[in-house]
């Protein structure tokens, strides 16, 4: 299936407290092959053929916009950013185009993550009724393909827990696919991961 219907949200508030400080800022504005790690994430999410990209700010918002400005992305600020991942994904999916068939959320700081699996898990959400993700080695990753039905419960999430609890809990309405792309894995927490994710973007 297309991605026409669908949306997407690019949660980049979080202050990455455990990546330290670079020379630019945190994590998600270190260089990755001669750009920031936030906009090689946007640039592919733009690639995918969403009907939308937004992307979520909070702890960086000033130089997050500038790290993605020109790219085909609108930007929301969660105020509430502080309080974690649950206010990212309220403030995205308030954001979201009424008309929205269901949407992929990405993180900020996976750069890698394979967008050619979008359609294969927007159609599998659809048809599981709640979610889908895509899973290597028997561990899920991302991104994940939330189906409307699911918005109201996004939208009730709260503290820093994420959608994960949320999935856990509809393990009957949640579908995956298996992959041997460690894009869907490999995010950027530490320096070490940073290096990794380097190596990985020029092979």
């Amino acid at each position: 299936m297309a991605l026409g219907g669908w949306s997407a949200l690019i949660l980049a508030a979080g202050a990455g407290r455990r990546f330290g400080a670079n020379e630019g800022g945190g994590k998600l504005l270190a260089d990755l092959g001669g750009a920031p790690v936030i906009r090689r994430v946007a640039e592919r999410v733009v690639s995918a053929g969403f009907a939308e990209v937004i992307a979520i700010t909070g702890a960086d918002e000033a130089n997050i916009r500038r790290a993605i400005a020109g790219a085909d992305v609108s930007i929301r600020h969660a105020s509430d950013w502080a309080e974690g991942m649950a206010a990212s994904l309220r403030t995205g999916i308030a954001a979201l185009d009424p008309e929205c068939m269901g949407v992929c959320v990405f993180l900020g700081d996976m750069p890698l993550v394979p967008v050619g699996l979008c359609a294969d898990l927007a159609a599998r959400a659809q048809a599981a009724g709640f979610a889908a993700r895509p899973r290597l080695a028997g561990k899920p990753g991302h991104p994940v393909a939330f189906a409307r039905a699911a918005f109201a419960d996004l939208l009730a999430l709260t503290g820093d827990q994420g959608a994960t609890a949320l999935l856990k809990s509809r393990p009957e309405a949640v579908a995956y696919c298996d992959t041997a792309d460690s894009g869907v894995l490999l995010d950027i927490d530490t320096p070490a991961d940073l290096e990794a994710a380097a190596a990985a973007w020029k092979a």
